[in-house]
């Protein structure tokens, strides 16, 4: 005896319409929709198979072979149609997405210097010119070398912790150097005079960050020792650099200052914008100091000069804040023409 739903009829007509829907689906997305409605558990060919357990032992094997053969035929037809729109999908993508590498690219992301970088390049290049060397050492310094080869005593201020990191252990004698100075100590110790070399680098000093100060600091320093040196060489020397990075105009002058490791020594400010700016300081490199390195002071003499590579790109530029130079933003270094596009 069959259920009044199920009938040898009804389940042809189910599989035939499961049959033509998976035929017709244009694509993946309405093969979905056909699952659904004439695969999945609520089909009517799913109904049907609920229903065999309704029916008596000799109906439901009757049945049961015309329900599991529907159902294999449609499952039959439904992976065979798959295939074919997976393969018209792919098709069509290789198509539509297709890239054409010989196109030029419309943005090509190009990295750049930073422009404390290029200012530093550009002294060196200048120096380099000048018969100079570049010389550089490391930041991790002896504390003999970045205080007592300079002439600065175990007491001066410099030497506190309130200006110097200092490493632990603290009878390591180690120091984030305060100052490029320490090489030129290396290359005193090191060479035989003449010596021309430039010495750009970073340098730390425990300040805190705000418009005007940064803890971590780029500087250049240039030392001369030979015979005969003299205060006019080292004035004729700031000039050339002073015209070569703010323009043939620009003026500089000497004011006395103290140094421990120059005598005499000397800041040196440059006119620029109708204004006299510090720049850095210089001097005659102390007897003292070439009597450290090995140098006989009646012999050579020398100078020496440094400068904050931050403080003279803001006053070039025009830049007001010096976080702008060390935050990283690219937004800066584009307006410099280098960077990220």
């Amino acid at each position: 005896m069959t259920s009044p739903h199920l009938s040898a009829d009804g389940v042809e007509a189910a599989k035939l319409a499961a049959l033509e829907a998976i035929s017709t689906a244009p694509d993946l997305e309405a093969l979905k929709e056909v699952k659904i409605n004439h695969v999945g558990d609520k089909s009517p060919v799913a109904k049907f198979s609920q229903e065999l357990g309704s029916l008596d032992a000799s109906a439901r094997a009757e049945f049961g072979k015309i329900v599991g053969q529907a159902k294999s035929a449609i499952a039959t037809a439904f992976e065979a149609r798959s295939k074919v729109l997976e393969a018209q999908r792919d098709e069509r993508v290789l198509i539509e997405e297709r890239v054409d590498v010989s196109i030029p690219a419309r943005r090509t992301p190009a990295g750049g210097l930073h422009p404390l970088t290029i200012l530093t390049n550009e002294i060196c290049d200048l120096f380099l010119g000048m018969g100079y060397r570049v010389a550089e050492g490391p930041e991790l310094e002896a504390e003999w070398l970045n205080f007592d080869a300079l002439n600065i005593p175990a007491d001066h201020p410099a030497r506190t912790m309130q200006d110097t990191f200092f490493i632990e252990p603290l009878d390591s004698h180690l120091v984030l150097r305060t100052h490029t100075s320490p090489v030129q100590v290396r290359t005193m110790l090191q060479e035989e005079p003449p010596i021309y070399v430039i010495c750009p680098g970073r340098t730390y000093r425990a300040d805190e960050l705000d418009a005007t100060h940064t803890p971590v600091f780029s500087q250049v320093e240039g030392l001369v020792i030979d015979k005969g040196i003299t205060m006019a060489d080292l004035k004729g020397t700031l000039d050339h650099f002073a015209r070569s990075i703010f323009g043939p105009d620009v003026k500089t002058r000497l004011r006395s200052s103290f140094f421990p490791f120059t005598e005499p020594s000397a800041e040196v400010d440059f006119f620029f914008n109708g204004r006299w700016i510090e720049w850095g300081g210089c001097g005659m490199v102390n007897p003292k100091v070439l009597r450290a390195a090995g140098i006989d002071p009646d012999v050579y003499s020398g100078f020496a000069f440094g400068m904050g590579l931050e403080r003279t790109l803001m006053v070039r530029h025009g830049i007001t804040d010096m976080h702008d130079i060390v935050e990283g933003d690219i937004r800066f270094a584009q307006g410099f023409g280098t960077g990220g596009r």
